[in-house]
């Protein structure tokens, strides 16, 4: 649900905070007021166009931000802020941010995350459904009507199941096609694979001999400089004259001639002791990898082939030896696909037959599903309408389908296109093709009623649905209004009393005159002024409005 909506300098606007709650909320208000900036607003959070003309004079950019309550909704936003790179949401709220500049700056943030005005659209198509003059209306797209339709008749799953086919089908084709190529290019393609399979199979290269091969080429790469500095500790430890060994001794024979003087010296020449050993072992250390160097230019030469190699490889085809075994396989898989095309293309062809078959049988059953709900579906719309005063309006749903396989779709065989007739003798229409938006608005009304149960969309806006009508109609639409708001949260923008009436909370947007500049302004009505307003909307604070506004708040 929509929790805040905060508008700075935008129109009428300087800085207005709208906080709503669950259910239905009502905006009602004097005519020129201010209550169609609610909707820019929303409009602009959402990632529709911006038009700097509405900046509030002398400001330098407009900023709109909404936060949106998450808990209830049904769609992929974690994977698709993952997949662009914004920060995730905390405790299920979402923070939405458009800021524009009069010089034609814009920036829309998610999260606190920069972002494209694609993305903000996107997110913004999950999260409310605009109804009334404005373009925010999924329900006039032919692809989201088929959503309703199965929506309302279960058919997820069958729809699951024909996608999961057509995927399998565009597979097969895929590998059809790299198959099928010219006899010079398919000519290349078997020469390039052959030398690549039988280059890495050539190298018998093992993942196991990466981390050591390195290290055994260095080291006999640096052998004689080594065995140098090798020979050189040697001489240093006992080798030389006055060697660390030599002066060992004579230190051991003064530290012995201290003991017989003073017995509390046996320590130091303990120590001493100590550190002869030391040498001692270092000594024979020394000797022992002067033995293991090996000055071999042949082994040398093996070696430094070997690592060449193995690099000149795994720049082609990989990082690491265990890439390249990995590409290798692949190659080798590739070019046995190759070797036998007819016989591949063959089997390809056969399994493609096969799964066309299923594929428009899985169609055709769904085409099927889909027609016996359409009456099912126009009639409760129907009978919606008539209480919303389209006494003998008519709503019908136009099927159309193909046989051909390749131009299925994800969603089956066929198209849908809601179209609407308002009056007797006029034929149906689509529904994107009617004119006012008040018949619109309560067309959609009356289908968001139908389908409250399965409808994902968790924010329902409806503006002017009210247009036009008056007395019972007035009263349906209300209680319509409150119907839906019992499945998503409904904000409504009305003239008409009933509609106001039947809200969980009501909101009136008012404009006054502050240091000579009109300000819009939007307030939260207790009981006591929402009575107040209903009775303005009714025809005047007279005693009779007041009682009737008190009458419809039950």
């Amino acid at each position: 649900m929509l929790e805040t909506l905060r508008i700075r300098n935008l129109a009428l606007v300087t800085d207005l905070t709208l906080e709503l709650g669950p259910g239905y909320n009502a905006i009602s208000g004097e005519t020129g007021a201010g209550k169609s900036i609610l909707i820019g607003a929303l409009n602009l959070v959402l990632g529709e166009r911006a038009d700097r003309t509405l900046i509030r004079a002398e400001a330098d950019q407009c900023t709109v931000e909404a936060t949106f309550d998450l808990a209830k909704l049904d769609a992929p936003l974690p994977t698709f802020l993952e997949e662009h790179g914004l920060e995730p949401c905390e405790d299920n709220q979402l923070l939405l941010k458009r800021t524009f500049t009069a010089a034609g700056s814009n920036r829309q943030f998610v999260n606190g995350s920069a972002t494209t005005l694609a993305v903000l659209k996107q997110i913004g198509e999950w999260l409310v459904d605009m109804h009334g003059p404005h373009d925010h209306q999924s329900l006039l797209h032919p692809a989201r009507q088929l959503a309703i339709l199965d929506a309302f008749g279960g058919l997820q799953a069958s729809r699951a199941a024909f996608t999961e086919l057509l995927q399998r089908r565009t597979a097969i084709e895929q590998a059809k096609a790299d198959l099928v190529v010219d006899e010079a290019t398919y000519a290349q393609q078997l020469d390039l694979l052959r030398f690549q399979v039988k280059e890495i199979t050539d190298a018998a290269l093992d993942p196991a001999e990466e981390e050591n091969l390195e290290a055994d080429y260095q080291r006999s790469s640096n052998a004689a400089r080594l065995l140098e500095l090798c020979q050189g500790a040697l001489q240093l430890v006992s080798e030389n004259e006055g060697s660390l060994l030599d002066r060992s001794g004579d230190l051991g024979r003064v530290l012995a001639d201290l003991q017989q003087v003073d017995d509390s010296a046996t320590e130091l020449v303990n120590l001493h002791e100590e550190a002869r050993t030391n040498l001692q072992e270092l000594q024979s250390a020394l000797t022992a990898y002067a033995d293991r160097v090996d000055i071999d230019p042949a082994q040398l030469a093996t070696l430094e082939e070997r690592v060449n190699l193995a690099q000149s490889l795994k720049r082609k085809y990989g990082g690491s030896i265990e890439a390249v075994n990995a590409f290798g396989d692949e190659a080798a898989q590739k070019l046995a696909t190759l070797e036998s095309r007819d016989e591949e293309l063959a089997r390809l062809n056969a399994e493609l037959d096969s799964l066309e078959t299923e594929l428009i049988a899985a169609g055709q059953k769904l085409t099927a599903q889909r027609a016996k709900l359409i009456p099912k579906l126009t009639k409760a719309v129907t009978a919606h309408l008539n209480d919303l005063g389209f006494a003998q309006s008519q709503l019908d749903v136009a099927l159309t389908s193909t046989d051909q396989p390749a131009e299925a779709k994800s969603t089956g065989l066929d198209t849908v296109e809601f179209q609407f007739a308002p009056n007797p003798g006029e034929p149906a229409r689509p529904l994107r093709a009617i004119a006012s938006s008040g018949e619109l608005a309560r067309v959609m009304l009356a289908l968001k009623t139908v389908l409250a149960a399965e409808d994902s969309i968790p924010v329902l806006i409806f503006d002017e649905v009210d247009a036009n009508v008056g007395g019972e109609t007035a009263h349906a639409v209300g209680e319509r209004m409150r119907q839906i708001a019992d499945q998503r949260q409904v904000l409504c923008i009305t003239h008409l009393a009933p509609v106001a009436a039947a809200a969980q909370t009501h909101y009136v947007v008012s404009k006054a005159v502050i240091d000579g500049r009109t300000e819009s302004n939007i307030s939260l009505l207790d009981e006591k002024s929402r009575v107040e307003e209903l009775a303005r909307m009714l025809g005047g604070k007279v005693e009779a409005a007041t009682k009737h506004a008190e009458e419809l708040l039950g």
